[in-house]
């Protein structure tokens, strides 16, 4: 099979949004998933990267194909089978943290792909970097085993393997705990992004509750230093770690900046503060996205957080699962 070649490849499920208004019998429709939501974001910012999900074969998933075609994201490696896409309800600008969101993945094309029958060295192909989320190997145990599979494909190759720690807590139904399931995942990993709760609740790193009850900046990056030093302790591979942090009053109300840790140095964004907000969804990836994409470029670590606070904070004012802003309206955030 005859691949483009891309610099970064992203792995998960393919999802669609749908955002029901009901009283008025329409229902707004999105394509996303947190690893495609990344590819995105790449994609816009001109890193040639492919998408890796699972879909079934019919007239649907062609149109969603041809919605990420349209974004840039590489779709050659796809995989195909099964039933159905996963979808998940949200109603427009809500919080995928809060109650509102409601999944429907069961039996979905991705949470089907049997463990030992894809080749995923050949997939993987001359990529440098390789993603992947928390939500995967939340689905079951097959899904976690599949994505132990291709991490450790994509480490045999030398990627750079970085990995989001997406807590989902209703996704983790099928009696494993994270910490059971993560750390054996993130030891592949060069890059580690999430936040401090999550690493908590899927490395069961420590917490200490009582200084973060002051709910001080200070305290919350003092955090910060000391799991990424945790982290990088446990997992030696990891030289890079990435905590968010996001505070919301208000339905529209945002508060939002980032620390970044690379080999025992610290840097930190500067802080967005808005009352604007659009749509919470994907900020998340689009901070992924964002140090991918700085790391490629060679910025120093500064430059690397800075870009990837902006990106993530531009998200919040752009409908839909995918950022549209461009790299040179990012920077003059910063």
């Amino acid at each position: 099979m005859l691949m483009k070649p891309v610099k970064v490849i992203t792995f998960g499920e393919i999802l669609l949004r749908l955002s029901p208004q009901l009283a008025q019998n329409t229902a707004a429709i999105y394509v996303g998933g947190a690893e495609a939501n990344v590819a995105a974001a790449l994609a816009n910012w001109g890193t040639a990267v492919a998408y890796i999900s699972k879909m079934p074969d019919n007239g649907l998933s062609r149109e969603v194909l041809q919605q990420l075609g349209n974004r840039g994201i590489y779709t050659d490696r796809m995989l195909w089978g099964g039933d159905r896409i996963g979808i998940y309800y949200l109603a427009q600008g809500s919080d995928l943290k809060h109650a509102e969101v409601v999944y429907d993945r069961a039996w979905s094309a991705f949470s089907q792909i049997v463990p030992g029958t894809v080749n995923w060295e050949a997939l993987l192909g001359d990529a440098e970097w390789f993603h992947w989320s928390a939500i995967t190997p939340a689905l079951n145990p097959a899904a976690a085993a599949v994505c132990q599979e291709v991490i450790q494909a994509a480490s045999r190759k030398g990627l750079t393997i970085s990995t989001d720690l997406n807590f989902r807590a209703k996704l983790w139904q099928y009696g494993k705990k994270p910490v059971e399931v993560m750390p054996e995942l993130v030891q592949y990993c060069d890059v580690i992004m999430g936040n401090i709760w999550a690493a908590n609740n899927m490395l069961d790193t420590n917490l200490d509750t009582e200084i973060l009850q002051a709910g001080t900046k200070t305290a919350y990056l003092q955090q910060a230093e000391q799991v990424a030093e945790e982290i990088t302790r446990t997992y030696t591979r990891c030289k890079r770690v990435a905590f968010t942090f996001r505070f919301s009053s208000t339905p529209t109300h945002n508060l939002y900046y980032a620390f970044y840790y690379h080999n025992g140095a610290v840097s930190i964004s500067r802080e967005y503060a808005t009352n604007e907000v659009v749509d919470r969804v994907g900020s998340g990836d689009c901070f992924m996205a964002g140090l991918i994409h700085a790391q490629l470029q060679g910025l120093d670590d500064q430059q690397i957080i800075s870009f990837a606070a902006a990106a993530a904070y531009s998200k919040f004012f752009v409908k839909g699962d995918f950022n549209t802003t461009s790299a040179e309206d990012i920077i003059k955030l910063i």
